[in-house]
């Protein structure tokens, strides 16, 4: 156990304990998911449990005293999480990633400091996206050097999920040379201001709004050379796709959990089906076969994914980075659908009962539809097309 100011933070040791520390905060966060999106309740009290419990260090190497879980075993503890709640467990989608940036180009000092802030309960949150550019990747924020050795930071970011609730805020900017760095700038820098204006129709609670930063000073030892990631073979893309797939599926997986509860509860039986009970509805049982089948899909694909970037980590070449960042893909590619369809179905199947506004059981097609919009998985099919039939393997930029 260690002291943090959001309390006392425990140490994970392996890859069990974490996913019984998952399910049990899952459990918990369940319960109020519901009514924190319909009023959009800001979960900081939540996110306080969750730095306590551990599981935002479970990505540190153990050589610095982390559990160094298995991608696979990450990519179930964001699924449970998921499940319970999608935007928590969006929250620390971006944590999870600049853990990983430090993980592959931070120096011996600044991964003894960094991991050690994330030992101690601190979280990381993000300033990547940029508004008004000619794409995704395209950045306008500036870390220009400076006078005393380290450098000024200075743009405008938005969709900054968890900026609001972290300690740290990693931000993407580019350098003299122009090439991509991450700047971990403290939450209290004098010059950084959160807005939280995030007003999307789902993953209301994200607090996805904007990061402005206005001559923000920062010291050359919390700077990493990102670009250097993309110079070889990586997995950056492939483990941060893997997240954003597990939390797809944990919506998907949800959607059917409340769906089954409704109609065994709440719904009537169609008066042509001559059963009692609207669960006794032959009609009804093969729709939810069908969409049972569904989400054991999209959970059987995200966990090859993770096994996949396992197997890459162990062994990482040109070819099993592309291998990972295929079976990712086609995860992802998936499960975008897998997550819509479900979402809407809980209606379909429950029906118009299920619309009333104060059940927020649309809130699983908005969280869906939102957070699907992340990055566009016809894309991913085009580059999972081309690796069959032509081998070739996907670009390193990050999103794959």
């Amino acid at each position: 156990m260690s002291e943090h100011a959001h309390g006392r933070v425990n140490v994970i040791r392996d890859d069990a304990e974490a996913l019984r520390v998952a399910r049990e905060l899952a459990a918990q966060f369940a319960e109020g998911a519901a009514e924190r999106d319909a009023s959009r309740r800001l979960p900081r009290a939540e996110l306080d449990r969750l730095s306590r419990s551990g599981l935002l260090a479970i990505t540190v190497p153990a050589a610095h005293g982390g559990a160094d879980v298995r991608a696979e075993t990450l990519a179930e503890v964001v699924r449970l999480l998921a499940a319970a709640d999608p935007n928590i467990a969006q929250i620390p989608q971006s944590h999870f990633v600049y853990v990983n940036v430090l993980r592959q180009q931070g120096t011996a000092e600044q991964q003894k400091f960094f991991f050690g802030e994330v030992l101690a309960g601190r979280r990381f949150g993000n300033a990547q996206s940029e508004a008004g550019t000619k794409h995704v990747q395209d950045y306008r924020t500036r870390l220009t050097a400076a006078d005393d050795g380290g450098f000024r930071l200075n743009g405008t970011k938005y969709y900054s999920t968890g900026a609001l609730f972290a300690d740290w805020i990693p931000v993407l900017a580019l350098a003299d040379d122009d090439a991509l760095h991450v700047a971990y700038v403290p939450r209290s820098a004098p010059g950084l201001t959160i807005v939280d204006d995030w007003n999307g129709m789902g993953q209301r609670t994200t607090a996805s709004g904007t990061v402005k930063l206005v001559d923000v000073a920062v010291p050359a030892e919390h700077v990493v050379p990102h670009h250097l990631t993309f110079t070889g073979p990586q997995l950056h893309g492939a483990v941060a796709q893997l997240l954003h797939t597990a939390i797809d599926v944990g919506i998907a997986g949800a959607a059917l959990t409340d769906a089954v509860h409704f109609v065994r509860t709440k719904s009537r039986p169609w008066f042509e089906s001559g059963y009692d009970t609207a669960a006794e509805d032959p009609l009804l049982i093969q729709r939810f076969g069908e969409l049972a089948i569904r989400v054991r899909a999209a959970e059987a694909l995200l966990a090859e994914a993770g096994r996949a970037v396992d197997r890459a980590r162990a062994d990482l070449t040109d070819d099993s980075a592309a291998a990972a960042s295929i079976a990712v893909a086609a995860a992802k590619a998936y499960a975008d659908g897998a997550a819509v369809e479900l979402a809407s179905a809980v209606f379909e199947v429950s029906g118009t009962r299920s619309s009333v506004d104060s059940l927020n059981l649309h809130r699983h097609w908005r969280n869906a539809r939102t957070h699907t919009l992340h990055d566009p998985v016809r894309w991913k099919v085009q580059h999972i097309g081309r690796y069959v039939l032509n081998g070739t393997r996907p670009p390193r930029h990050g999103l794959l």
